[in-house]
């Protein structure tokens, strides 16, 4: 076994057999966790592409669409954070038994929704789940990777890029199970949403411990306080939200840049195919490598490069390149893009339990994605107003490209102690498991 010592966190790594598969090594609750993050996506993604379509249908005029979407949101991204506490309050396998059974009474509801208000009220409750489960699994994942880190397994972002891999997967299966059923009608496909999320209630609800080796209940008080001065843990807020806002530019600066270099947007369904198969076959390769050879901060820095080049690629597309000859560059942006996910994710989520405080960890997982999300709705109503402003073609994606790069800037440096920010009493004092 190879030892490899992180700069970054100063932890030691062992290193595994590299023929020995990750899975097999995995903890029954870890294996669980996985599936279930595959299980959440196959029944989201089979629902919510399709819902805008959907709200047109039934007579929603434009700007009542976009609200329902930014509803949907804002309930799930901005309440990661409630979601994250009330784990460490009540516990991983509550949390998420609640979220699951808001999820299959909101698609039911959705189905059978055609009202705004109902439509409203219907989606609220999709996000809100989310913002209940979302939290609670991955927080768990988190700790457990953490824990088959320090068996001597290896770095513990394989088991954070296994479950990127699986959400991914989900991702992609999900709208194609979902386009089968949209021949039948709308209906149908949030029903058998909910009957994913059926399966999923039952799974956790018979494979999940009430009480989880390792977990302890703390109370609600004081963890934000302690949170908001954890600077180095806003810091990776702040450098994850600069990445998630980059990669936004997958939906918002490419659609534009292929329909200019194609004359339809008909492409960006190959290229949004082509990076999630990347993610699914390339992920785990990826972070064996990165696992090997690079601390956390390497890493993420590496990949907010990458991401970067990707903007400076299309950035330097010559303007006389049409056809598959100007698709290169979006291609190129694509893969970079991608590729500098695979290390930013993973790393992202394996370096927040080294900044949380003891007790926290659903609250510190749940607020990198809120507080991501906060960057990502400030910042894409700033990225699109630079789109539309005529530049010439090269100073949007050069501007864009400096976003990712200065979020290096802020990515923390030397080891945190993060217990030491947690106010006395927070934790109780029964250490009671959940």
């Amino acid at each position: 076994m190879t030892e490899l010592i992180s700069g970054a966190v100063k932890r030691s790594r062992e290193r595994g057999p590299r023929r020995e598969r990750t899975w097999k090594t995995l903890s029954p609750l870890l294996r669980l966790l996985i599936l279930t993050q595959l299980a959440f996506n196959v029944g989201f993604y089979a629902v919510l592409p399709f819902l805008s379509e959907h709200l047109g249908s039934i007579g929603m005029v434009g700007w009542l669409v976009g609200l329902v979407l930014g509803l949907r949101t804002f309930s799930q991204q901005g309440l990661f954070v409630l979601g994250g506490a009330l784990v460490d309050r009540y516990g991983v396998r509550p949390v998420v038994l609640a979220g699951c059974t808001l999820r299959i009474a909101g698609f039911a509801w959705l189905g059978y929704a055609e009202r705004p208000a109902a439509v409203i009220g219907a989606v609220l409750l999709i996000g809100f789940a989310a913002a209940l489960f979302s939290p609670a699994v991955e927080s768990e994942v988190a700790r457990q990777a953490v824990s088959w880190e320090q068996a001597g397994n290896g770095p513990r972002t394989r088991v954070l890029a296994l479950f990127t891999v699986a959400g991914q997967a989900g991702a992609f299966v999900g709208p194609l199970l979902g386009a089968l059923l949209l021949a039948v009608d709308f209906r149908t496909v949030c029903l058998a949403g909910a009957v994913v999320f059926v399966l999923v209630l039952a799974g956790h609800a018979w494979l999940m411990s009430q009480h989880i080796p390792g977990r302890t209940r703390v109370s609600g008080r004081g963890g934000v306080r302690a949170m908001l001065r954890n600077r180095r843990f806003l810091a990776l807020c702040g450098a994850y939200g600069a990445y998630l806002l980059a990669y936004n530019q997958f939906y918002l600066a490419l659609p534009d840049e292929v329909a200019r270099a194609a004359g339809s947007q008909a492409p960006l369904a190959w290229l949004f195919a082509l990076s999630s198969l990347l993610v699914v076959s390339v992920q785990l390769p990826v972070t064996r490598w990165a696992g090997n050879r690079l601390d956390l901060r390497r890493s993420m820095a590496i990949g907010l490069l990458l991401i970067s080049a990707g903007f400076v690629v299309v950035a330097a597309r010559p303007a006389a390149w049409t056809g598959v000859a100007g698709l290169a560059p979006a291609a190129g942006f694509v893969v970079l893009l991608t590729v500098g996910q695979m290390l930013v994710v993973p790393t992202a989520r394996a370096w927040v339990p080294d900044l949380a405080a003891e007790g926290r960890l659903g609250l510190y997982v749940g607020a990198l994605s809120s507080v991501s999300g906060l960057i990502v709705l400030v910042g894409s109503a700033a990225t699109g107003s630079l789109l539309d402003l005529g530049l010439p073609h090269a100073v949007p994606w050069l501007v864009l490209a400096t976003i990712p790069a200065l979020a290096i800037l802020l990515l923390p440096r030397g080891v945190d102690s993060p217990q030491s920010t947690e106010e006395p009493g927070d934790i109780t004092t029964s250490g009671t498991p959940v």
